[in-house]
């Protein structure tokens, strides 16, 4: 269908009230920069759920490195992780009284840090979903071949699927889902196909252009209480998952039970290194809680689509970009970030 017929139909629905969550970070930021909702009718509603992994990243995750920091070890992360607040200070604030953090855009830069200084100890801060876990296995995979001893993670890592299995649990009113492109690279289209069953709701994986996410909205406002699984995507997404990545994930990860931040644990929703590779973990394991986080924040509401950031106190007077209380608020793919950035 041309996508001015599709705009066409979103603008003009009238039919009962829809509510689609999107599940990744980059969709929220593409549907704000876009300003899609003002290409939909008033009875589709689009709201924001855990895609985003620098926003479910807990408390403990961040008190953690500061800690490993402020005893003497050199933390590498990227860049949107050092303003992330922990229970009490975020790495950007321990940077100022001293510690050593450098930021990265490759988690392979740890290996050329930690050979230049092979006398210090690198934690590299792994955070990330189905998409970023292959490139930390392919990182492990390295320092074994290279047989570095200076360098550990300490992970962070969620799976998908189970995550919005969770959700759907929880009867937040979600009619349909907008699947995410990067994780299904990996995952395969099919990762959702259980889901989609068994609380008959419609997946569609979805690219990022706008035309492509308008596309997927129509998609799933016409496939209603139908649960079934479209891909859009096929220029990069396969019915089947990566083999090969799932090969080298599976090599030295294993599922367990994540922390997710103002979600709390949610069974087998993540992945850690396994036994035999426990010497180049930094602590993963011990990382089980979320702390209490400012107090009125919301974030735990907003990436669970219950809340709008509008509808939290904080938003745009005492949490903003420059001053973030939670985590949506940091990151570029954080939903308060893009309503603050792009919707004003």
């Amino acid at each position: 269908m041309d996508i001015n017929n599709v705009i066409e139909y979103l603008k003009g629905y009238d039919g009962p009230d829809i509510t689609l969550m999107e599940v990744c970070g980059t969709h929220t930021a593409s549907i704000a920069e876009n300003a899609i909702p003002s290409l939909l009718s008033p009875k589709i509603h689009l709201v924001t759920g855990p895609g985003c992994p620098v926003c479910v990243t807990v408390s403990q995750y961040i008190d953690t490195l500061c800690r490993l920091a402020l005893e003497g070890n050199t933390i590498v992360t990227f860049g949107d992780l050092i303003r992330v607040p922990g229970s009490t200070k975020a790495l950007k604030d321990i940077k100022s009284e001293g510690a050593d953090i450098r930021m990265v855009y490759s988690p392979m830069d740890t290996i050329e840090l930690a050979k230049a200084e092979p006398k210090k100890s690198f934690v590299f801060a792994a955070v990330g979903f189905e998409t970023t876990t292959p490139i930390y296995a392919i990182l492990l995979d390295e320092i074994i071949k290279q047989d570095i001893t200076n360098i550990k993670l300490l992970t962070a890592l969620k799976t998908m699927p189970n995550v919005i299995d969770a959700l759907c649990r929880r009867d937040n009113a979600v009619d349909g889902f907008l699947a995410p492109g990067h994780v299904a690279v990996i995952t395969g289209s099919d990762a959702f196909d259980n889901l989609a069953k068994k609380y008959e709701l419609p997946f569609v994986v979805s690219g990022f252009e706008a035309e492509e996410i308008l596309a997927s909205i129509y998609a799933l406002v016409r496939l209603r209480n139908k649960g079934v699984v479209m891909n859009l995507y096929k220029s990069v997404v396969h019915d089947s998952k990566n083999e090969k990545a799932a090969d080298l994930v599976n090599k030295y990860f294993m599922p367990y039970d994540a922390a997710w931040r103002g979600l709390g644990i949610i069974d087998d929703s993540g992945i850690v290194l396994r036994p035999e590779y426990a010497r180049y973990d930094a602590g993963s394991k011990d990382i089980i809680q979320d702390y209490s986080y400012s107090k009125g924040c919301m974030c735990g509401d907003v990436i669970s689509g219950l809340k709008s950031p509008c509808d939290c106190k904080l938003f745009g007077t005492a949490c903003t970009p420059e001053n973030p209380k939670g985590a949506c608020m940091v990151s570029g793919e954080g939903c308060c970030f893009n309503y603050y950035s792009n919707r004003g």
